[in-house]
């Protein structure tokens, strides 16, 4: 009995020893057979990812001074100079922002009629302006002479808005030197700066001087903003031209402009005319009327009315009234606000301006 028992120990422990050796055999033919698997998949994703901003690298052009031919020596081996970038987004069509190609002359400012633009293989081009957006801060220009000239490729827009945490990246030319890249992530894409009217896409990736008007894109490298401006930071010696603290006009709105342009049409966007003042209701704040102009006095509203909600949105921040009337809806739509007036609310219904 003892002498079977020990037999069966034995057993046992070759029993264990084997399933032990079998693991690890099929471990080692796991990681012979998947390991290399997946990291040629890895290859090919980082291969596709490198043709990506390749792709956008070449539709990415830089804007160049007016009297770039009377330049120094830019860091490129010509003597030009490169005041903001711009991207292709077919048919030779250039959009970049519009304070990179603005002049003054006379005291006024202009956007001049022909542009310049120097390619990723250091084309000098010419192209005319085809319309311009100071609400947005958008040009649009058209390329021209032969086609064979343009950039190789072009970019699209993207369908979706960019989130919160994704991934980003754009090219541009910072300081006038290019074309670099700069790779980060969105911060807030729902903030505001007073040099436009739409709210800008907070990302947090290196940008400069010089990047205005270029592109940020998503990992699939489609256009889903347009740089429009850093804040600065200032050190004992100097004010820093570059920084991570960078805003975007987000794609959906620079598409828009685009369009409205392509279409012969003026890019509009709707105005309510009411000018809001915040109000204390207990704990909490609210917007009211401070004073109704336009569309929205000549619909009934009255200076200390609170608003509620506009059609079917609750109304909780100016920011967010805001972002309805510009990116929800177009010019000479109506629109049904709620209001407390008083201790009753009201429906008001009224047709938005334009811009």
């Amino acid at each position: 009995m003892a002498l079977l028992m020990k037999k069966g120990l034995q057993m046992n422990k070759f029993s264990t020893y084997m399933l032990s050796s079998f693991a690890i055999f099929l471990s080692c033919v796991l990681m012979l057979c998947v390991g290399p698997s997946l990291a040629h998949a890895h290859e090919e994703v980082s291969h596709m990812y490198a043709d990506v901003i390749e792709k956008a690298k070449f539709a990415t052009v830089g804007i160049l001074q007016y009297d770039a031919m009377h330049s120094e020596d830019s860091g490129v081996g010509m003597p030009i100079r490169i005041r903001g970038s711009g991207i292709h987004v077919g048919g030779g069509i250039i959009v970049t922002a519009r304070h990179a190609v603005e002049r003054s002359k006379g005291g006024k400012v202009l956007v001049p009629e022909i542009i310049h633009v120097l390619t990723d293989d250091l084309r000098d081009l010419s192209a005319s302006r085809q319309g311009a957006n100071a609400y947005m801060d958008v040009a649009v220009y058209k390329l021209q002479g032969d086609e064979s000239d343009w950039p190789i490729s072009n970019v699209e827009f993207a369908e979706h808005d960019a989130i919160y945490g994704d991934d980003v990246f754009t090219v541009g030319y910072p300081m006038g030197r290019g074309p670099a890249l700069s790779f980060g992530k969105v911060g807030n894409p729902n903030t505001f700066l007073p040099t436009v009217q739409s709210r800008l896409v907070q990302v947090d990736l290196s940008a400069c001087r010089g990047n205005s008007g270029g592109g940020l894109f998503n990992d699939q490298g489609q256009l889903v903003g347009q740089v429009h401006a850093i804040i600065q930071t200032e050190s004992l010696v100097a004010e820093r031209e570059c920084s991570r603290f960078g805003f975007a006009l987000p794609g959906i709105l620079v598409q828009r402009v685009v369009d409205a342009v392509l279409a012969g049409q003026a890019p509009g966007f709707s105005v309510l005319g009411i000018h809001l003042e915040t109000i204390k209701e207990g704990t909490r704040w609210v917007l009211g009327v401070a004073k109704a102009t336009g569309p929205s006095r000549h619909a009934g509203f009255r200076k200390g009315d609170i608003l509620i909600a506009i059609d079917t949105l609750k109304i909780i921040t100016a920011a967010q009234l805001k972002n309805y009337l510009i990116e929800k809806t177009k010019p000479g739509q109506t629109v049904v606000i709620r209001v407390q007036r008083g201790s009753t609310q009201r429906t008001i219904s009224v047709t938005l301006g334009q811009l």
